[in-house]
């Protein structure tokens, strides 16, 4: 929770008591969606652009004399600075051959980076070939595929963004159909499939293969692989690594009861089922650079009765946080196939408000994020410190920096060969690709 000595009053004639904080005041004027960023500008313009500089100001760790959205103050982690709070989502596009990066990559990548985004995650990058979601995923378990990556992480970094990277094994959820192709389940053996590894016996579902349990040596074999795969991430020039423990992959089938009914030391109790993602993560951050950043992906809940929960997504984050981990980016489900999830817009942010304050460690939040002043609010209360964008970022690549305009903040840096479509006042960059 965010705590200020301007807590004192809301707005003009609402006040509140010595023990709220400026969060809550925020929270009750614009979360209930009563009032709305943009009205309560209107309503008491001054009490908002005091709100914005005490957030620029716990950011920079110095005063702030010009209001800034939130959305729009830098965020550091280590020695790692993001210009902005807006980050790419890592979106799976099955569009490679052979785990290699290619032109679509190229162009998908770059223009979220044109567009103003403050970190730019690839998609899931598979640590091993038969961690692969489909046959079409980005790899990173060779060296072949480092030089590919390369070109997006020059790309991006040119732009003033940060690359990051993904890393994954789809466990269970291995060797399917890409989505659009309109067949479920598992791809046979005969076209290209193959026999996924999970913890236990279990399949996603019906149409998927029952997976081959792991045992405890090819554990071992699967930390080495994200270890492997974190290297060559270094080499290829990611900035962030994010370990991939949610939405019904390999490590979160380890974690929730649903997927893992082993009885030896990765299954039963919730220190076992924890253990394979505590030791992946010590390991990645054992040959991560000490100045860089490493990020968490986990499901806060499994949404069925008996699954992974958010009291069991606290005590890790807790046991993340002493591991190194800087950020946990919240998001939910995918272990369950008949899991019934009520969506909504910013469905899944209470969780990353909830581990943010209860585990002492930044979130980043993700789930139908679509507006400015939404966005905006999440950060202003302390429900996270990052916004991750999926859909809306698939939909609009340059939606910072409309979203920019929208707050009227003029505080997002445009191409430099994009000028003219802006304000002259506006920020620009230009880039240098030469090498």
């Amino acid at each position: 929770m965010l705590a200020t000595p301007m807590s004192k009053t809301c707005a003009r004639g609402w006040k509140l008591s010595g023990s709220q904080t400026l969060g809550g005041c925020l929270r009750l004027l614009t979360r209930s969606q009563r009032v709305s960023h943009e009205n309560l500008r209107l309503r008491d313009k001054d009490y908002l652009e005091g709100v914005e500089r005490w957030f620029m100001s716990q950011a920079t760790g110095k005063a702030a004399n010009t209001p800034v959205p939130p959305m729009f103050a830098p965020f550091r982690l280590r020695d790692m600075e993001l210009p902005n709070r807006v980050v790419m989502s890592p979106m799976a596009t099955y569009s490679a051959e052979d785990g290699l990066i290619n032109d679509f990559h190229m162009v998908h990548y770059g223009s979220r980076a044109l567009g103003g985004a403050g970190l730019i995650f690839t998609e899931a990058a598979a640590v091993t070939r038969d961690g692969r979601i489909t046959p079409e995923d980005l790899g990173i378990w060779n060296d072949e595929q480092i030089e590919p990556l390369q070109r997006i992480t020059r790309f991006i970094t040119a732009q003033g963004a940060v690359a990051g990277i993904q890393l994954a094994h789809a466990g269970r959820k291995a060797s399917t159909w890409r989505p659009w192709l309109g067949k479920h389940g598992s791809i046979p053996a005969d076209q290209g499939g193959w026999t996924p590894w999970g913890p236990s016996k279990i399949p996603f579902d019906p149409q998927h293969t029952a997976p081959t349990p792991l045992d405890e040596t090819q554990i071992q074999t699967v930390i080495q692989a994200f270890v492997d795969a974190a290297r060559r991430a270094l080499t290829a020039g990611f900035k962030v690594v994010e370990i991939h423990a949610a939405h019904g992959y390999l490590l979160h089938q380890f974690l929730s009861p649903l997927s893992n009914q082993r009885r030896d030391q990765y299954g039963g109790s919730f220190e076992n089922r924890i253990r394979l993602t505590l030791e992946v993560t010590k390991a990645v951050r054992e040959v991560w650079p000490e100045e860089l950043p490493l990020f968490v992906r986990v499901s806060a809940t499994d949404w069925v009765e008996d699954g992974w929960n958010p009291d069991e997504t606290v005590e890790l984050a807790k046991r993340l946080k002493t591991l190194g981990v800087d950020l946990i980016d919240v998001s939910s489900g995918g272990t369950a196939a008949n899991a019934e999830i009520p969506v909504g817009p910013g469905y899944q942010t209470e969780f990353a408000g909830r581990v943010r304050n209860e585990s002492g460690i930044a979130t980043g939040t993700v789930g139908m994020i679509t507006e400015p002043y939404q966005a905006d609010t999440i950060l202003r209360t302390g429900q996270a410190d990052l916004i991750l964008l999926a859909r809306e970022l698939l939909r609009d690549p340059y939606w910072p920096l409309h979203a920019d305009d929208d707050l009227g903040g003029r505080k997002a840096v445009w191409p430099a060969q994009y000028q003219r479509a802006t304000h002259r006042d506006q920020p620009i960059h230009e880039s240098d690709l030469r090498d």
